[in-house]
């Protein structure tokens, strides 16, 4: 395991001012989302033709994915699903959940938990759209989940959407603050569900290299260490979008460590990361346009 400098999607600046965003925000709620949706398609085709630098990060990405070049119209279909996810983020926060169909795989997985009332580190990555996770385990068994982000380059996109709906906005706790490793051993105390999207790493934090589409890339452990630490259970989710207004969510239990040697906990540790990058590249093949890195990943 070895350090990592801060990667370049974290010093990247955030799109859009506080104005704009919460413009757009009242927008698609006055339009509504079938009309909201297509004009989206507007919108996904100026950012692809703005920026250069995220058109090469989705060709390099979506070449290894597909497993062939991929044209104009593949990279347009990787634009406008990030946009999508974000756009359904305004109508879940505004309590329209019923408009989604959404088809759960592995719901056992999380219900024994909940109901024991014990707390699990969810890991996932960016990969289609964390917040229908959330409102699955909301809509169907109230769900408590806290999500352990870097907000940097995210503060004000999210900022303007969780003023939608105070009462549904989630819990974030906030990487590189004194405390939060604190509150997330007080979270997962409480029996919440403390979410970490593990295919991004900060300034000093352990990481280890796995294969990855073809070829090495390197990796968050602090999900894994954490579990390992508190003795907490792994459960991977990733919601799927599948176009129109189609989700997906999954659910897989993680093979964990039980106590023992350090020796012992970062063998296992390691063995967990790589079972989580094998899961992350499946999905990557069967929903390629879902994966939202628009950064040289491998390097």
């Amino acid at each position: 395991m070895s350090g990592q400098s801060l990667s370049s999607w974290a010093t990247r600046p955030e799109r859009g001012s506080a104005a704009v965003i919460r413009g757009a925000v009242r927008l698609a709620l006055a339009l509504g989302r079938p009309a909201a949706w297509r004009l989206l398609h507007a919108v996904s085709l100026y950012f692809m033709a703005a920026s250069a630098a995220d058109r090469a990060a989705s060709r390099q990405y979506l070449r290894r994915a597909l497993g062939r070049e991929p044209g104009l119209g593949d990279v347009f279909r990787h634009f406008h699903a990030f946009a999508t996810t974000i756009l359904d983020r305004v109508y879940l926060l505004n309590d329209q959940y019923d408009r989604f169909a959404v088809r759960v795989h592995g719901e056992e997985v999380v219900a024994g938990m909940l109901a024991r009332g014990e707390g699990c580190l969810l890991v996932g990555a960016h990969v289609g759209s964390f917040e229908i996770v959330r409102f699955v385990g909301r809509a169907a068994r109230a769900l408590r989940v806290a999500l352990v982000m870097y907000e940097r380059n995210t503060r004000t996109l999210n900022a303007a959407l969780d003023a939608i709906n105070p009462g549904l906005a989630m819990r974030v706790i906030a990487l590189g603050s004194i405390d939060s490793m604190l509150q997330v051993e007080n979270a997962l105390a409480d029996g919440q569900f403390v979410g970490m999207l593990a295919d991004r790493a900060i300034e000093g934090e352990s990481t280890i290299a796995c294969p990855f589409l073809g070829a090495p890339a390197r990796f968050s452990a602090g999900p894994f260490r954490i579990a390992a630490m508190l003795g907490r259970p792994v459960v991977l989710m990733f919601g799927i979008y599948r176009g129109g207004n189609r989700y997906e969510v999954h659910f897989e239990r993680l093979a964990g460590c039980g106590p023992g040697a350090r020796e012992d906990r970062d063998r296992a540790i390691g063995e967990m990361l790589r079972q989580y990058v094998t899961r992350l590249e499946h999905y990557c093949r069967i929903a390629p346009y879902n994966w939202f890195n628009f950064y040289d990943y491998w390097n």
